[in-house]
């Protein structure tokens, strides 16, 4: 079982930040024209959550049109909660209790970070007594942030801001189970109350994850907001043909009936998305035009991959399939066109929709065609053969700086 939903905490007052929240709640201040609720968002769309609950106090009401309004709308079902008086982050997530998935993430809505949130999101099985998974971080100066101790991946206690010196920080966001509830305040602190609490007790776990963090509490973070928040979302790709590489290759594989992963197929992907790397899948599907399946079972089968990728904690951030073929039978798809590989066109369908550093991406095919089509498109392009993918691809990303700063 893995978690479908984001909770997300808007309703502090953002006191250090006066008087630009005045008027405006933390989470929707400007970072690069955009609300900064809006980054988060983003990841949460890509990595294929369904439903997001804001949980609002201080001006709910901006909250509740900002749900009403943004892009994001279209891609997750958006939720507002407002609690009716100030409860503090434990208070406000018992508020909440009839609202929540047996299994959630909890994210703190004034701050990012950035790693596979879907490896966070896969449920223990080993650990049922687990009632919170943390997403930790390593900091050099843990003077300003308290310091977590983990011991063999259980959170064993907490230590107050003060010492200076190296640690392992909270990250601010979190893998709950709905049984939490029965620990939370009317009123109080899910950090200060809550959470040395259940440790004492053996119920809270760890894990320790690399990637861009930015706490925009202050206004000199807000100000580094701007530039470093637009800038951690352009990253590198890796762009996977579909068929010969992630899967067998039985010729006009339309059906989930017919779809087998190659060995390592899915632990590529996952290395990919622990890596920082968007991970793309470009493929030929010219069964639709000589009539041999449509649209939809092609839409299906994707679907179907990203429920096992995303049981497995990864994801495929986009797909792009060319259904023609100038032979084919269908007549709107029996065309000559400019996305069939090898031609580039779905290569640079991606690049155009998505924030990606090209320098450091690469495209992963078995046959000639799509290698042709990686270099008509300028990426680096390696053909992959036979055997196990993930061997295959760790080196190759070990050799692009896996883990991104």
């Amino acid at each position: 079982m893995f978690a479908k939903q984001c909770v997300i905490l808007v309703g502090g007052l953002g006191t250090r930040l006066r008087p630009l929240t005045a008027a405006c709640p933390k989470p929707l201040l400007p970072v690069a024209k955009q609300p900064f609720l809006d980054t988060l968002l983003w990841h949460a769309s890509r990595f294929g959550f369904e439903n997001v609950l804001l949980l609002a106090g201080y001006q709910a009401e901006a909250v509740a049109a900002y749900a009403r309004s943004t892009p994001y709308r279209h891609s997750l079902d958006i939720a507002v909660l407002t609690e009716p008086r100030p409860l503090g982050t434990a208070g406000a997530l018992r508020a909440a209790a009839e609202r929540l998935e047996e299994k959630f993430v909890l994210f703190n809505g004034d701050s990012v970070f950035d790693f596979n949130w879907l490896d966070l999101a896969v449920v223990p099985t080993h650990a049922s007594e687990t009632l919170a998974v943390m997403a930790l971080r390593w900091h050099e100066d843990t003077s300003r942030c308290g310091v977590v101790i983990l011991e063999d991946g259980q959170v064993t206690g907490f230590r107050a801001r003060g010492d200076a010196g190296p640690g392992l920080v909270n990250g601010g966001v979190y893998l709950m189970d709905r049984a939490i509830v029965g620990a939370l305040p009317e009123i109080g602190s899910l950090e200060a109350d809550v959470l040395p609490m259940l440790a004492a007790k053996g119920a809270v776990g760890g894990r320790l994850y690399n990637g861009f963090f930015l706490d925009i509490g202050i206004p000199d973070a807000l100000q580094a907001a701007q530039t470093l928040v637009p800038g951690s979302l352009r990253r590198p790709a890796v762009f996977f043909d579909r068929d010969g590489v992630l899967n067998f290759d039985r010729g006009h594989v339309g059906s989930i009936a017919r779809f087998e992963w190659i060995p390592g197929a899915r632990e590529a992907v996952k290395l990919a998305n622990d890596a920082g790397f968007f991970a793309f899948v470009i493929t030929n599907q010219a069964g639709v035009a000589r009539g041999f399946y449509d649209d939809a079972a092609v839409r299906s089968l994707h679907a179907h991959m990203q429920s096992e990728l995303r049981a497995f904690g990864a994801h495929i951030d986009d797909f792009r399939y060319c259904p023609h073929h100038p032979e084919g039978v269908v007549p709107e798809y029996a065309i000559t066109c400019s996305c069939r590989k090898p031609e580039p066109g779905m290569i640079l369908d991606l690049l155009a929709h998505w924030p990606v550093e090209f320098d450091r991406s690469l495209f992963i095919g078995d046959q000639p065609t799509d290698i042709e089509a990686g270099k008509r498109a300028g990426l680096t392009t390696l053909q992959f053969e036979s055997g196990d993918l993930h061997s295959f691809l760790v080196p190759v990303l070990a050799a692009r700086e896996m883990t991104l700063s």
